[in-house]
């Protein structure tokens, strides 16, 4: 007896759980395909062609979705019919035969080198709870150019001192050394000891780098809230988030004469394309300098 979809679904997301997929992902990929799984009701997988597909995206469109919502739906729908390739329940991907919905190129607004700095520099705002710990996050999102899920994974343990450079876990469970330099070494010095008196006085352990004022785990939603907020008391948009740092650092080692393939490895990402991204964002930058500067330009 064929499977039914409910149970592929539910064994795929279990894969995804086993494989480490990034809590979003498992999310955004649960709350689509569950859309899809209300709308073919029990048909089978022989019965589901690109026709049915194609009709699962117009009835998003119907439910008001925009186009990003329904192109990250048949994304989801991609990767559930390649596993179930590998996993030999069906013969043909037929997801790949309906075309993903277009999306506007919108580059994302990367702050300059300058407005980093002014972040960085000087004391954290007011409105920093933990000032020596907040500096810290913004000092490794920056100076290292990880990820948010990947900055709160880090442990004590996994922090280099002799050579400088601190163990981060990525998305499969990919393991990467970054190096840090001067100033995220002196925001580690600051911050460790204000976190053993925290803990202490909590009468809590934890091999967690970056902990809460009750000494629990720091969250990524957490992060992004203060991200957000010291970037805004700092002057920068309030749409600023914790990936808005690892595009600056991407960008911002390009425009100083970086290496793409040492940038990728930097950032960990697999394909040389993802990273190549970052050369849109600098030229951007390039030809926004060329023509206020350049006098043939005007």
């Amino acid at each position: 007896m064929a499977e039914t979809v409910p149970k592929s679904i539910a064994r795929f997301l279990r894969s995804l759980r086993e494989k480490n997929a990034s809590p979003h992902t498992f999310k955004a990929y649960s709350k689509d395909l569950a859309y899809f799984s209300e709308y073919v009701g029990a048909s089978s997988w022989k019965e589901i062609d690109h026709t049915r597909i194609r009709g699962f995206l117009s009835h998003l469109y119907e439910r008001e979705l925009g186009k990003t919502s329904v192109a990250r739906a048949l994304s989801a729908l991609r990767s559930l019919y390649r596993w179930l390739g590998r996993e030999g329940s069906i013969q043909q991907n037929t997801a790949l035969l309906v075309a993903m919905p277009k999306l506007p190129k919108k580059l994302p607004r990367v702050p300059t080198i300058e407005e980093i700095n002014n972040v960085l520099d000087g004391a954290m705002p007011e409105s920093a709870a933990f000032p020596e710990r907040d500096r810290l996050i913004l000092e490794l999102l920056y100076g290292c150019g990880i990820r948010n899920s990947e900055l709160v994974g880090i442990e004590l343990d996994d922090v280099s001192w002799s050579g400088e450079s601190i163990l981060v876990r990525g998305k499969g469970r990919k393991e990467r050394y970054v190096p840090f330099g001067e100033s995220a070494r002196d925001a580690l010095s600051a911050y460790l000891p204000v976190r053993s008196q925290l803990l202490q006085a909590a009468r809590k352990t934890t091999r967690a780098l970056l902990i809460n004022r009750r000494g629990g785990q720091l969250t990524t939603r957490s992060v992004g809230r203060i991200v957000k907020q010291i970037a805004v008391a700092k002057g920068l948009s309030p749409d600023v988030h914790p990936h808005t740092l690892r595009h600056a650092f991407g960008t911002h080692l390009l425009e100083e004469g970086a290496d793409l393939r040492a940038i990728q490895e930097l950032l960990g990402h697999e394909r040389l394309a993802t990273t190549q991204r970052y050369t849109q964002l600098s030229m951007k930058h390039v030809l926004q300098v060329y023509d206020q500067t350049h006098p043939r330009a005007k």
